[in-house]
């Protein structure tokens, strides 16, 4: 019998839209709560005020889809995968909108210089100081 899970996770970067107004994150997010849900992808969407950054898991099918929309939204840009692969378990159980609280204003632009391994330590590192909306 074959170990693999059927659980997949993309961490992604990118830069809101200099045409999309910072209101248009909290109907991403909104949206983003809805869909989720129906697919069963579940993650963390960090917005810190210019940068996303999104970690989704769930079904690869599920997984991929969502990535290839955001890839072709347009109020991102510069979308950059940072990591993606197979999950072994969830890391989050629902899917939450967050703000990076935090005095290092270029935390998500050093997750872009890392590697896959750095860049995902250094967002599960980011995840006690996200202000989580419950």
């Amino acid at each position: 019998m074959e170990n693999a899970s059927p659980l997949h996770e993309v961490l992604y970067v990118s830069t809101l839209s200099p045409d999309s107004p910072v209101k248009v994150v909290s109907q991403i997010a909104a949206k983003a709560r809805l869909a989720n849900e129906a697919s069963g992808t579940t993650g963390l969407l960090v917005f810190d005020g210019m940068r996303f950054c999104q970690q989704i898991e769930g079904p690869r099918k599920a997984v991929l889809a969502l990535t290839e929309r955001i890839l072709l939204d347009p109020r991102h840009v510069n979308v950059e995968i940072l990591h993606h692969g197979p999950l072994r378990e969830r890391r989050f159980r629902r899917f939450s909108p967050g703000y990076v609280v935090t005095d290092d204003v270029d935390v998500l632009g050093r997750m872009q210089e890392a590697g896959p391994e750095q860049a995902m330590a250094q967002f599960l590192a980011l995840l006690p100081s996200i202000d989580l909306d419950s």
